[in-house]
């Protein structure tokens, strides 16, 4: 069935292609930014993303690439955000028409630095996005396996039923099924501290411990996860349904995992800087265990994993004397 409501898709990394070809399932057309010229030259020549999930090919008839941010925005109705939260605001910066009238949805897995803010509460208070205007799109979903039409979940977030209803069924296809939940701040956060978490199974296999020992970090992490969301925004949440449990299990086990990558890295010995050298690819838990860990400073919750991962990445203490500590905490 086609569906007529423009859509852009910001970002050009293997997120944002994997939602383009969810929506190009449904869409008559599908409007794609990116800030590389170059790529978009590519796509729009061969049909395909030269960087990331090359394996995709897209029709190009149906996508209307955009270099211009602007241009983006004009041309939707729907805006879906898929832009590494650390280089978001870099892009916002560049946008000079208003939001106001637009139905924004995060397809972003961290939080904005220069605001320390979720994403929707980023464009709300900073681009006046009613709250009702705003949405979420969440796992349990690797890009990867997307790329291979392998059967994957999604669970979308709004305040209004109707508009996670619609974006549901625009990404929904015969390997895309969705679920829908009035839970944006909680799964906002999930899908921020499931990328810490996974950057701590990291480093625990790196350093050689076993799947014993993960199921016991994977087990504690989900606790510590309801403990911090319940202080940050207390709502009635299952913390055991997959925006939560289930993305976090596949964020930390998962081979297509780029947090958990990072994090073996740094447990067999790497610097930060050369980790991220290597991979060459973002791996958002780095920038969300500094403001996870600064958040949890005023909240003064109990968040042991959180607190070990903060001091192997930012105060380069030696991961394998603090994982030893961090045992002493786990049950």
């Amino acid at each position: 069935m086609q569906i007529n409501p423009k859509i852009s898709v910001f970002g050009g990394g293997s997120w944002a292609t994997a939602i383009v070809k969810m929506l190009m399932e449904n869409m008559d057309e599908v409007g794609w930014y990116m800030r590389s010229a170059y790529i978009a030259g590519h796509i729009e020549r061969h049909g395909h993303n030269p960087e990331y999930l090359s394996q995709v090919t897209f029709d190009v008839d149906k996508l209307k690439l955009f270099n211009d941010i602007n241009d983006a925005i004009s041309y939707a109705d729907y805006l879906i955000f898929a832009i590494p939260s650390a280089f978001l605001q870099k892009e916002l910066d560049k946008i000079q028409i208003p939001l106001l009238n637009k139905y924004v949805f995060s397809a972003i897995k961290g939080i904005v630095p220069e605001s320390g803010l979720i994403v929707g509460k980023h464009f709300n208070k900073n681009y006046n996005v009613p709250f009702e205007n705003i949405g979420v799109i969440t796992g349990p979903c690797h890009a990867e396996e997307v790329a291979m039409e392998r059967l994957s979940y999604l669970t979308i977030a709004s305040n209004s039923k109707t508009l996670a209803e619609k974006m549901g069924g625009f990404l929904k296809s015969a390997f895309i099924k969705t679920s829908i939940t009035d839970d944006i701040v909680g799964t906002e956060y999930a899908a921020m501290l499931k990328n810490i978490y996974a950057l701590a199974a990291g480093i625990a296999h790196g350093l050689g411990y076993g799947d014993n020992f993960q199921a016991v970090l994977m087990s504690n992490a989900i606790r510590e996860m309801k403990r911090f969301t319940k202080k940050i925004w207390k709502a009635k949440r299952n913390i055991n349904k997959s925006a939560y449990l289930g993305d976090l299990l596949v964020t930390g086990y998962s081979v297509f995992s780029r947090n958990r990558t990072f994090g073996n890295m740094i447990g067999k010995g790497y610097t930060v800087k050369s980790a991220m050298m290597e991979m060459k690819m973002v791996a958002e838990g780095y920038y969300a265990t500094k403001i996870a860990y600064d958040l949890n400073v005023k909240n003064k919750e109990d968040t042991p994993i959180i607190n070990t991962v903060y001091r192997v990445l930012y105060e380069n203490k030696d991961p394998k004397i603090e994982f030893e500590k961090l045992t002493t905490f786990l049950d």
